[in-house]
């Protein structure tokens, strides 16, 4: 492992070299930051004299960081947030936009220049905090002390805390739709759930969740749960919970999660339904590998009526890795080196280690948010089941997740034509016939909406695309409510590869995409019949839901 394990000190370098030659550039670059200068030391001296000059910079819509009044009527507090946000707004363009660097190095540049920019923001720090002073004086003191505590709580756990989970009890609270698990092997358990109604869809839904975090976010509370909204909907519902691997699992491949995860679950759906074929969902990674099965399936078999899947659902899904948002900061040639090497020897990836990598994709609200209502303000975290969720972690196996480095976001090998091959087939997503209804989030910075939007020109089956607002999870999570302010944008996508004008041709509609997505799976799950029972003779009921695995 080197000093330097995700390249930031290369991608400087280059950088630099890219201003030597380029002087007229880099003079120009001067000039814009001289001129900002010069309107900072105007203001101020403006505010001295008794004046109220328009403000160089204003806190964008939202920003919490600068949201207390007296960060625009209090002068001090009013420059200190203008020098902040012109100097840090001025450099990350400059970066950005380095002149004759590659568009990749400007982007990881901003990206780790910006991490800076938000670590030392004056919001962060007490005495430049205006809120954090007032509560102070206010309480007496009272919420520097619980901000002591709590700093000293989040060191001891090694962690910085962003929810009170106590209250959430596995199969309690969350994860509590009755169930069964009728299948399990070294990767996953496959969890039946017990129908709603007494006449369901004959072509049972197999979900197929990401193994980097729990399957219950698609099950969370009675309210949030998009499993008891299908059964109340009349399907019968099966979800995969995958094993929390540790070193004996190192060698656990990606190839097997796709067969011997999400195939052998479809497998055991259609013969406790007695159905020919069934509706497969993927979420995030798992989608990638449910999108991989799939053309695995149309390569193996030519007679459509064969393949085990009749249509299928991508939810927050990549395919084409060319352009896989911010993550791609993380994601180079050093980067995967170093953490191959750190997979060599724990065998996997932990949990945490994933969790502060996305945390820091979104640093304002993932990171610093916590750190200032915490520390500086003396608060209490809330107790949200979906952040005690997300706390929730889970290990990755060094094979499967070298893999998705390496041949995914490196190789972007899925988007290619016979580049993976899965037990002696190539595959190729353009052998893929089967109807697919495919979802985004607007505000999704995991997996970009116009990336996931992508497979529609990959596949060759007919696509519907819908467009959530909000991010990677609550704009999957985002069930019918009267008083949700939600919205999506859905139609045909057959095809489509300019996102941006998909989007302009589509009505934006008020509500939860579900609403859409439930009329496409009525039209497309078959006619009622009377729902299956628990298990059958090969596939025995083992446990109640939630299972074994979601507890490890």
């Amino acid at each position: 492992m080197t000093g330097d394990p995700f390249g930031i000190g290369g991608t400087f370098i280059r950088l630099g070299q890219a201003w030597l030659l380029h002087p007229l550039e880099w003079t120009r670059a001067q000039q814009e930051l001289a001129a900002i200068t010069w309107t900072l030391n105007y203001n101020a001296a403006s505010y001295l004299m008794g004046g109220a000059p328009a403000p160089l910079a204003v806190a964008a819509e939202g920003d919490e960081r600068f949201s207390d009044a007296v960060w625009r009527q209090n002068p001090a507090y009013c420059m200190m947030m203008q020098n902040y946000l012109a100097y840090t707004r001025a450099l990350e363009r400059t970066i950005y936009d380095t002149h004759g660097a590659s568009k990749a190095d400007g982007r990881r540049a901003a990206f780790w220049i910006r991490q800076y920019f938000n670590a030392m923001a004056p919001s962060n720090f007490f005495f430049s905090n205006p809120e954090a002073i007032h509560k102070a004086w206010h309480s007496g003191g009272a919420s520097v002390r619980r901000g002591i505590e709590n700093f000293l709580e989040d060191l001891e756990a090694g962690d910085l805390k962003m929810v009170d989970s106590t209250p959430f009890k596995l199969g309690k609270n969350v994860a509590n739709t009755p169930g069964a698990v009728v299948f399990c092997n070294e990767l996953i358990e496959v969890i039946q759930y017990h129908p709603l109604r007494e006449q369901v869809h004959a072509i049972p839904i197999v979900i197929v969740p990401p193994w980097i975090n729990k399957y219950y976010i698609l099950d969370l509370t009675e309210k949030q749960s998009m499993v008891r909204h299908l059964l109340a909907e009349g399907f019968n519902v099966f979800i995969i919970s995958w094993k929390n691997p540790g070193a004996e699992m190192a060698d656990s491949s990606y190839e097997a999660h796709v067969l011997d995860g999400a195939l052998a679950a479809i497998e055991a759906a259609r013969a406790i339904c007695n159905a020919p074929q069934v509706h497969a969902v993927g979420y995030c990674i798992g989608g990638t590998a449910l999108a991989t099965l799939m053309a695995w399936l149309n390569r193996k078999y030519r007679n459509q009526a064969q393949i085990p899947v009749a249509h299928w659902t991508l939810l927050a899904t990549l395919t084409d890795f060319s352009r896989p948002g911010e993550v791609a900061s993380f994601i180079n040639e050093e980067s995967v080196a170093t953490l191959d090497a750190l997979m060599a020897r724990q065998g996997y990836l932990d949990g945490n280690q994933i969790g502060w990598s996305f945390r820091m994709l979104r640093p304002n609200s993932q990171i610093w948010r916590y750190v200032v209502h915490k520390f500086l303000y003396g608060e209490t975290p809330p107790a949200l089941a979906v952040l005690a969720w997300n706390e929730d972690s889970i290990r990755q196996p060094r094979a499967t997740h070298s893999f998705l480095l390496h041949e995914l976001y490196l190789e972007n090998k899925l988007a290619q034509k016979d580049a993976i091959v899965l037990r002696g087939y190539p595959i190729d997503l353009a052998r893929v016939r089967q109807p697919l209804y495919a979802v985004g989030a607007s505000v999704d910075h995991i997996t970009p909406w116009r990336s996931t939007f992508a497979t529609a020109a990959l596949v060759r089956g007919p696509v519907r695309y819908a467009l959530s607002t909000s991010g990677h999870i609550l704009g999957i999570v985002n069930p019918p409510d009267a008083r949700s302010q939600s919205e999506y944008w859905a139609g045909d996508a057959s095809g489509a590869t300019n996102a941006k004008a998909w989007r302009a041709e589509q009505a934006r509609l008020a509500g939860s995409w579900w609403s859409d997505w439930g009329v496409w799976l009525h039209r497309h799950c078959g006619p009622m019949q009377a729902s299956a029972a628990e298990g059958s003779a090969d596939y025995p009921r083992l446990c109640d839901a939630p299972g074994t695995y979601v507890r490890e």
